[in-house]
């Protein structure tokens, strides 16, 4: 049976899902960042080959 009252730990679950949520976010555009780095870079070079 469900207890009475309020929930326990619906703050604190809603708190650290943000927050991990941010992190995640956070690394994902870290990545595609050093991806179109890095794509520019070998971009460039190509276009360095070619002249």
């Amino acid at each position: 049976m469900p207890k009475k009252g309020k929930q326990k730990n619906t703050q604190n679950k809603a708190k650290h899902a943000k927050l991990m949520q941010r992190k995640k976010n956070k690394l994902l555009k870290e990545k595609e960042a050093t991806k179109a780095r890095l794509k520019a870079i070998v971009q460039k070079v190509n276009e360095a080959k070619k002249n």
